[in-house]
């Protein structure tokens, strides 16, 4: 027997405790001088509030536990550069995996919401899985050489950045960890995105 779905109620509670703690860890960066916490914090809590936006501007309803997912995506990140990911060795990989699972599944539900609109466009399960296999690891890759850049950018000026890379063994388990977030969607989130697919199709594409 499956066990009960948490209520939206506690869903969306959990979403705004994360929020809290956010706003705590941006209050830590400006207390404690620390540039990542700072800007990874603000960052973070504005994009905790694009499903809200969504909802309100474009009447888009999203399911709260979608609210949470990214909530928790971005928490992760933003609690990594406070400290965590020099405390503990398996954060990295755990927010890469988070991050990548939430770009697999925007990938995915924009791509079936198209279909869904045009008769035109027929996307098979084999290649939806491939699809977002795909586009997470061009992300991936785009991402690994955006912090490169970043660093490029420190050496020369000296400032402090809020994202760097760690040597080319870091790198190939960022692309690792990013692999096994978009595996696990893949997999498991097809069937459970393809409400949130015909909801964007109805909303953003005006159809009834």
């Amino acid at each position: 027997m499956s066990l009960p779905r948490p209520s939206d109620r506690n869903q969306r509670r959990l979403t705004r405790l994360l929020q809290l703690v956010l706003v705590g860890i941006v209050a830590y960066g400006l207390l404690a001088g620390q540039p990542k916490a700072i800007s990874n914090g603000s960052l973070a809590l504005v994009v905790t509030f694009v499903p809200a936006v969504l909802e309100r501007n474009y009447g888009l309803p999203l399911d709260p536990w979608l609210g949470l997912w990214i909530t928790v995506a971005v928490f992760l990140h933003t609690a990594g550069s406070a400290g965590m990911y020099g405390r503990i060795e398996w954060w990295d990989h755990l927010t890469h995996a988070m991050s990548a699972s939430l770009v697999a599944g925007a990938g995915y539900t924009v791509a079936r919401a198209i279909e869904l609109h045009s008769d035109e466009i027929t996307i098979p399960r084999r290649f939806a899985f491939v699809y977002i296999l795909v586009v997470v690891l061009a992300f991936a890759v785009v991402w690994e050489l955006f912090e490169f850049g970043l660093d490029i950018v420190a050496d020369t000026t000296g400032m402090t950045m809020p994202l760097a890379q760690h040597g080319l063994d870091d790198t190939v388990r960022d692309l690792l960890f990013n692999g096994l977030g978009a595996l696990v969607v893949a997999v498991f989130g097809q069937a459970h995105l393809l409400g949130v697919a015909e909801t964007v199709r109805t909303s953003l594409l005006h159809v009834e």
